[in-house]
């Protein structure tokens, strides 16, 4: 050997042979010897910007080393190299996996699928075909007067109920008793109804949860708001959000109450004005209208949304925030129950002038009253909603705040 020696090694590898060729060069310079080894025609220490390209490695090197080079053979050789039975058997496993998915479907069980949305008839006829005697035994629907009082409302009040409208009055006021029942599943989709309907979400959302608060509720549980108007108050805020024509103004008065000032909890505010219409119906306000229409259900559905309508209008036109709720709540109350007529007047006013066609929404059947980001600071439980749902019965009379 004349000047170079050469060093080839040969390491065994997973896809199988690398060669490393070890090249040796000597040079004397001032009396000492420099070992550079070359690793498959680079050498260590040098990086690419040092060799510029690998074109002027690859020139110093003769034509027999090139073709000893380890990953020159292994590129030459491409996918012509024999498999490895163990190479070999891994691919055939991963082929039939991979046909065994191509053969899955999805399955897609019945507790997945949305709870579809309720009508207003529907759970009100739920209501008509349940046993509720129990419930009846606890309404009180007409305010009891003595002595001079009872004289005197004879003479100069409302006129009573007819006979044959006192059954269909009774079932509101037991359904005003009924308190939310979790193994009911026509409860349960009321609830889910109400809250699609005010998010536009499809799917269904749990029983619990502080999502319950993003359409106004004051907890994780809407049950706990429910005082004083039972399941009465989701059947009124059911009745807004699925009659077309009053839909709109149901996303009128939800899009208020998240603003940012004048925010307010939407579904407590419209159980409060469920709570004025069982007042106005109590104290016989609403006789005289049921009396002519011949109907209890569908007069009371719409004084308590024109009683939300005068709310929000006077709410909003107003610029009130959530610390006027109880003097707002007692006016709104009053005028409702002395002026019966004139608010549902204003209320047909209201939707003839403004038409929302809404194909998706439950049109309600005449026979039962139908028409042919918010500021965390002051809402949830900081502030507590001021309302009129928990005062005792013989106070009727009077305006009532908590």
């Amino acid at each position: 050997m004349e000047g170079d020696s050469g060093v080839t090694a040969h390491t065994e590898g997973l896809n199988g042979v690398f060669h490393h060729e070890c090249k040796e060069t000597e040079e004397l310079t001032n009396g000492h010897s420099n070992h550079k080894p070359v690793m498959n025609g680079l050498t260590p220490g040098h990086s690419v910007k040092e060799h510029g390209n690998s074109s002027s490695v690859l020139k110093s090197l003769p034509i027999s080393a090139l073709k000893q080079n380890g990953l020159l053979q292994s590129l030459a050789a491409g996918g012509k190299q024999p498999k490895t039975e163990r190479e070999s058997a891994d691919v055939e496993q991963a082929r039939e996996e991979w046909e065994a998915l191509e053969s899955i479907q999805p399955v897609v069980s019945e507790e997945s699928s949305p709870t579809p949305l309720i009508s207003f008839n529907e759970a009100l006829q739920h209501f008509q075909t349940t046993d509720l005697g129990e419930l009846l035994k606890k309404i009180q629907p007409t305010i009891r007067r003595t002595g001079l009082a009872t004289f005197t409302h004879f003479l100069f009040g409302p006129p009573r109920l007819h006979r044959e409208l006192l059954e269909e009055r009774d079932l509101v006021f037991a359904i005003a008793q009924c308190s939310l029942d979790n193994s009911q599943a026509v409860h349960l989709r009321v609830l889910q109804t109400i809250y699609k309907r005010l998010t536009g979400s499809k799917l269904d959302c749990p029983r619990f949860g502080t999502h319950w608060e993003n359409v106004g509720f004051q907890g994780t549980d809407p049950a706990t708001d429910l005082r004083g108007t039972g399941f009465l108050g989701l059947m009124h805020a059911l009745y807004l959000v699925m009659d077309p024509e009053t839909l709109p103004l149901a996303r009128d008065i939800f899009k208020l109450s998240q603003h940012p000032t004048q925010n307010f909890p939407f579904c407590v505010m419209s159980i409060n004005m469920t709570c004025i219409a069982l007042h106005a119906l109590r104290e016989e306000a609403l006789s005289k209208e049921c009396n002519r229409r011949q109907q209890v259900v569908g007069v009371l559905n719409e004084f308590y949304v024109a009683t939300f309508l005068h709310l929000y209008q006077l709410w909003k036109s107003q610029q009130k925030t959530i610390s006027d709720s109880g003097f707002v709540l007692k006016e709104v109350e009053l005028f409702a129950k002395k002026n019966p007529k004139q608010m549902l007047r204003r209320l047909d006013v209201f939707l003839r002038e403004r038409t929302y066609p809404d194909p998706t929404a439950q049109r309600p059947s005449p026979c039962l009253g139908g028409r042919g980001a918010r500021s965390e600071g002051t809402r949830g439980k900081e502030m507590h909603f001021t309302g009129v749902c928990e005062l005792p019965l013989n106070m009727e009379g009077e305006a009532r705040l908590i």
